[in-house]
């Protein structure tokens, strides 16, 4: 790999060339890199945080959509495909499996320490998320990829007909940082819009507002009604435990459900009684319909799940405790960069997508994927981007006047249109968005009213953010996110508006119930300037475009 400077621990500027650079080190970054670097590419991996730590995964206990090959293969796809409202794709979920299973092979072939069955057989449908990422972090240094630690990515550069790299920050060093490349897959995850939740911290949206600016399209940005039961003050979004939850009220009294029963299991089709519940008052939660067997396989399979009680110096099988919804965003939401080409490329060329910064709708449809289906995606979205980048570079060798052809295409937080306001901070700016799109009653509950004056409220922050919002040295990152977060939270509000229906976790009062023309993406792009429309609806029997 060539370079303008070799030295990565030095304190000036830092410049290098790749064949391939990925943004982001979750799984799905990891992936990339390594696909890419199988491929022959020269790759450089540049995450905002910690490859191996980073991210959603690293902290969680995460299963895997886990299909072997087999006659009923093709029927199990179709009974996840019945579950997502009509918007996922067939031929790409049942893609996603093989290559997801492959993969897992991978892993089995690369040393990682699946647990054994009874039987003796390896049981490689689960992934220990801290275990899982350190072993990547292994197999990548080991690829001889580039790894860029803390160095958050700020913006794409473009010769004006394909993305040409990335530039940033180096966070450690106080530096910029630039990577010229013939290819880029950005690999940043989704948008948690700030929200508490375990893995989330970095998950701002940042690789939307880059596709954006540099032409590509978004879709599914609607459906970012998923949002998971906690303990209030906490940041563990796991809910598993709540299956065996009954919900009562400050008081101590049971909430009862509109069948006249006390609300019980809150990730079942309750759910939406104990949120509306929760809008009126306080509610509280106890994991009384665990018996004593089961509660012993929660606290040995979910350990994490238990640790703010512990904290807290509660017993939940027994103590009453406070509970609240955690809104997740597109992390297990579903809307993202929309996928132009079968081997995950853009609307853009030379610029690849994976893991969460892609829309999952071809996989989940209107529905989440919660952590199986999204993890499988992640394993699969990266090999294929991976895999896709280094082809367009290889096509393109002959491409290297980086320097003196490309431009950085970053605006908002990055290069104000107006004169800088000192008061404009990225903490109020992030405040303004999530009181617009993390209640209760405006998010999860939808009605046209109110997404019309949540929009034309971020509209006027947008205008700030677009014309003063700007920061200084290495916390130019900390303006960027904040940009990022309330361009996705106007994405999010414009698809809301246009999907005149209810389907999956876009659920509105004004228009209860699925309508069949709405059976098809919702597209957005534009950054200032937003454009809404809709896409096609699959069409199953034709080839995936390449």
């Amino acid at each position: 790999m060539s370079s303008k400077q070799t030295d990565l621990n030095g304190s000036g500027s830092l410049h290098l060339e790749a064949d391939v650079l990925v943004l982001g080190g979750g799984p799905s970054g990891a992936w990339a890199a390594l696909a890419a670097a199988e491929n022959g590419a020269k790759v450089v991996l540049a995450d905002k945080g910690y490859l191996g730590t980073s991210g959603a995964t690293a902290p969680s206990n995460t299963g895997t959509w886990c299909v072997a090959p087999g006659e009923d293969r093709a029927q199990i796809v179709e009974r996840r495909w019945q579950r997502t409202a009509g918007l996922a794709d067939p031929r790409w979920m049942l893609r996603c499996v093989d290559r997801a299973y492959e993969n897992l092979l991978k892993l089995v072939e690369w040393g990682y320490p699946f647990p054994s069955e009874d039987d003796g057989k390896l049981y490689i449908a689960n992934l220990r998320g801290p275990d899982y990422m350190a072993f990547m972090r292994r197999r990548v240094l080991l690829a001889g990829i580039t790894v860029l630690d803390q160095h958050p990515a700020l913006e794409l550069l473009s010769n004006g007909e394909t993305v040409t790299g990335a530039a940033g920050v180096d966070r450690q060093r106080n530096r910029d940082w630039r990577v010229d490349a013939k290819a880029v897959v950005l690999a940043t995850g989704g948008c948690a819009f700030h929200e508490r939740i375990l893995g989330a911290t970095g998950l701002t949206g940042d690789g939307y507002l880059m596709a954006a600016e540099a032409g590509a399209t978004l879709s599914g940005m609607e459906f970012t009604g998923k949002y998971t039961l906690a303990p209030h003050g906490s940041s563990l979004n796991k809910g598993l435990p709540f299956r065996w939850a009954t919900f009562y009220r400050e008081d101590g009294t049971e909430i009862i459900n509109s069948d006249g029963e006390p609300l019980r299991n809150g990730i079942g089709e309750r759910e939406k009684e104990i949120a509306r519940a929760m809008i009126e008052a306080p509610v509280y939660a106890r994991l009384d319909q665990a018996e004593p067997a089961l509660q012993d396989w929660l606290r040995q399979g979910q350990p994490n799940c238990f640790v703010p009680y512990s904290r807290m110096g509660i017993d939940p099988f027994k103590n009453l405790f406070r509970v609240t919804f955690k809104a997740e965003g597109t992390v297990r939401g579903t809307g993202g960069i929309r996928l132009a080409t079968s081997d995950c490329g853009t609307d853009v060329p030379g610029l690849y997508v994976a893991g969460d910064a892609a829309s999952r709708e071809n996989m989940t449809g209107a529905m989440s994927g919660g952590g199986a289906v999204n993890s499988s995606w992640a394993i699969a979205s990266g090999w294929w981007s991976g895999q896709g980048a280094s082809q367009f570079a290889k096509r393109h060798e002959q491409r290297s006047a980086f320097r003196s052809t490309s431009k950085p295409l970053g605006e908002a937080g990055l290069r104000p249109a107006g004169t800088t306001k000192p008061g404009l901070t990225a903490k109020d700016v992030i405040a303004a968005v999530q009181a617009e799109v993390l209640p209760l009653e405006k998010n999860y509950f939808r009605d046209g009213n109110r997404l019309e004056t949540s929009r034309q409220t971020l509209d006027s922050l947008w205008s700030d953010v677009r014309h003063h919002l700007a920061g200084a040295g290495v916390d130019r990152y900390r303006a960027r996110e904040a940009a990022a977060i309330a361009a996705t939270g106007r994405w999010s509000l414009n698809a809301a508006l246009a999907r005149q229906e209810s389907r999956g976790m876009h659920r509105r009062a004004d228009f209860k119930t699925s309508d069949p023309a709405f059976t098809h993406p919702i597209l957005v792009s534009g950054v200032d300037d937003i454009r809404v429309q809709a896409a096609p609806p699959v069409q199953h029997g034709k080839e995936l475009a390449s």
